[in-house]
This record gives structure tokens, C-alpha cells and sequence, in this order.
């Protein structure tokens, strides 16, 4: 897995051993960057189970001005730590060794630009997540919402549940899995 783009572009980083994570693919990954491009530089990028801290660190190597990671697993937690300190990004970056729904209350941000997830697949974690998100003062009506789940993993209960504020604003499926962009309800990107 290395850097796609920006000013760590080419830098190989480190993954975790064993099948508890799954780095998303280098081409996948400049599929996402290149939908999210428009609202990644100066942004501040959350970066919910991290694993190996690809997505963020892409984020700041792109330009990003902050990055958070957070993830629970130890063995991941020290891979993230290496690649931040590998790529040179420590002061843009805020490592949370902790379960993502705890993390959640801990941003001072005034506002989030993005917000990227890839949790365990079939976990059914991402509904629990969107649901803490709704209504954190950090998401707001300019904040993009990305989760990365299976192609089979169900989103219609974001237009049949109001509690959630929450709307699919689009999806890009690849062969095994696919990207759901979500926004606050009455936004328009």
C-alpha cells in the first residue's frame, strides 16, 4: 500500500498482519481521492476505523490540515503511529486509541469536512455510527459523510428513519465493494 497523491506521493506504508483489517486498494483509493479532491485541502479529515491509517494519511498528504485517526486495535494502532511519523504528517495528525462511538464526543472541531469509515464488514457498525453522528455539532451542512461497506450492505434506513438527518447522496460500487457519500438532510453538494 503506498501514497497515491501529494507530498508523501510514492511512500510504501506499513499494514497490519492478519485478516482483522482491510487496506483498501490502491486503486480504489484514488477513485475516492479523485471524488473527494474538491473538499479535501485545508479540510479537517476524520478518519473512523483507521486500520493502517491510509485514508488519512492520504487525506494530508493531499492537504488536509488535520487528520484523525481513530482506531481500537493495538496491533493497527502502531501501524498508524509508524506511517504518521513515516510520512513526516505528526503535526497534522491526532491519533485516538479507542472504540470509534467513544471518539465521537471527543472532537472540538467547529466542523468536520469529511468523515471517512470503513468499519468491519456485516458489523452493522456504520448504522450505530451514523446514528452518534446525527447529532454532533461537528456535522454540519458542509460535511461529506463517507462509509465504505459491501455491496450487499443495506442504507435505506437513512430515508426511513428522520432521527437520522441524514442522506445518501451517492454511491460508487467497485467489484466487491462499494463508497455510500452521505450528507445532512436538506443539503445540496
Amino acid at each position: 500500500m503506498r501514497v497515491i497523491a501529494g507530498t508523501a506521493r510514492s511512500l510504501r506504508l506499513k499494514t497490519v498482519d492478519g485478516l482483522n483489517t482491510r487496506p483498501t486498494t490502491d486503486r480504489i483509493k484514488e477513485t475516492l481521492f479523485n471524488m473527494l479532491q474538491p473538499y479535501v485541502a485545508d479540510s479537517i479529515f476524520i478518519d473512523l476505523f483507521s486500520g493502517s491509517g491510509g485514508i488519512g494519511i492520504e487525506a494530508l498528504s493531499r492537504g488536509a490540515q488535520k487528520a484523525y485517526f481513530v482506531e481500537s486495535g493495538k496491533d493497527a494502532f502502531s501501524c498508524i503511529t509508524h506511517n504518521v511519523s513515516f510520512t513526516g504528517f505528526e503535526d497534522k495528525a491526532v491519533l485516538l486509541k479507542q472504540d470509534v462511538l467513544t471518539a465521537l464526543s471527543m472532537f472540538s472541531e467547529k466542523e468536520a469536512d469529511i468523515i471517512f469509515m470503513d468499519p468491519p464488514y456485516a458489523s452493522g457498525a456504520e448504522k450505530e455510527v451514523l446514528l452518534a453522528l446525527s447529532d454532533k455539532p461537528y456535522v454540519t451542512e458542509n460535511t461529506l459523510i463517507v462509509v465504505e461497506a459491501t455491496l450487499e450492505t443495506d442504507f435505506s434506513y437513512l430515508n426511513s428513519l428522520e432521527d437520522f438527518g441524514l442522506k445518501i447522496w451517492k454511491t460508487k460500487n467497485y467489484k466487491t465493494n462499494k463508497h455510500v457519500f452521505i450528507i445532512k438532510e436538506g443539503t445540496n453538494k
